[in-house]
């Protein structure tokens, strides 16, 4: 049986007259990966705050591993490691040094600390730089050595606010892999983040923010579902074909230049049997086929940015 990691109920947040979390309510499994999709303003890192205990909640209820945000919040730190947007190492130290002091501060003990040191350097491809200034590093290094820093005491319960921002493709997709393994060994992981692809290849379930509520919320190809603008792309040989093939689908749209025929889909697969099928009793020949979905991109513009975006009851709110 699976269990809540992570549980918020009703979770309300304001500053002065804005409000910033207006009754939010997910929850995340132990062992997955969660991201909070949204823009700017969205209140994605006032979530991550308010479960880390650096800001207190207005109203509702949040927990961690099953400790209280507000009642138990020594229970919830020593349940996290937090990532935050930007590097919290200390650049007057070499990469070693700055693990060594979380280490300390984590009271980890002498033999512990300098075992745990040396197998994150290893496990982070920092060995070869550990004694090296921070000033050498690059953004990807920097932000690894932040990473290690939160693992130090192995955390169970793991914020990444926006992580890989501003790190170059190869970074971010190192970063990527090092979430992964983390992850297919138990950790937990709510993820903030404004790359699409990163959520989409990251996370198991996603929630969209919008306007201080979670406007969506499903695995990612539930949510690519919400939203319309999938087809199926039929290309022919010639224009007779198009023809013939135009008028036997109904509510298909042509492309005369590119002699294709695009079919709505929901991208399920009794729509594609039902077209091959007809075209195959019509002897008509496909040169091409290829199927389009939509993407994260087309979700986010379909329900960010409006007052009452048009989602389905069963997609909002909860995360599980």
């Amino acid at each position: 049986m699976t269990r809540s990691a992570i549980d918020v109920r009703g979770l309300q947040k304001s500053y002065k007259d804005k409000v910033v979390l207006d009754g939010v309510d997910f929850t995340v499994e132990a062992g997955t990966v969660t991201a909070l999709l949204g823009p700017n303003g969205a209140g994605k890192t006032t979530i991550v705050h308010i479960l880390s205990t650096l800001v207190r909640l207005d109203g509702g209820t949040a927990s961690v591993n099953g400790f209280d945000v507000t009642r138990e919040p020594n229970g919830v730190r020593s349940a996290i490691g937090l990532t935050g947007q930007f590097s919290a190492v200390d650049g007057l130290l070499t990469g070693e040094e700055n693990l060594r002091l979380m280490a300390r501060l984590r009271h980890l003990g002498p033999k512990r600390s300098k075992t745990r040191v040396a197998e994150l350097l290893d496990q982070f491809d920092l060995v070869e730089a550990a004694r090296k200034p921070l000033a050498t590093y690059s953004g990807g290094m920097r932000r690894r050595l932040d990473l290690a820093m939160t693992l130090v005491d192995t955390p169970s319960v793991i914020f990444l606010d926006e992580p890989t921002a501003g790190l170059d493709p190869r970074s971010r997709h190192t970063m990527w892999d090092i979430v992964r393994r983390l992850v297919a060994d138990g950790t937990t992981v709510l993820l903030t983040t404004q790359y699409l692809t990163e959520a989409d290849e990251l996370a198991d379930r996603i929630a969209v923010l919008d306007g201080g509520r979670i406007v969506a919320a499903g695995s990612p190809e539930e949510l690519k579902r919400l939203v319309p603008g999938g087809h199926i792309q039929l290309r022919f040989a010639d224009a007779v074909s198009l023809d013939a093939a135009s008028r036997l689908i109904d509510g298909s749209d042509r492309d005369d230049a590119g002699l294709a025929l695009l079919v709505p889909s929901g991208g399920g697969v009794a729509t594609l049997r039902t077209v091959l099928d007809r075209l195959d009793a019509a002897h008509l020949d496909v040169d091409d086929l290829s199927i389009h979905t939509p993407d994260l991109d087309d979700v986010f513009f379909a329900l960010t940015g409006k007052k009452d975006a048009a989602v389905p009851a069963d997609t909002k709110g909860t995360v599980s």
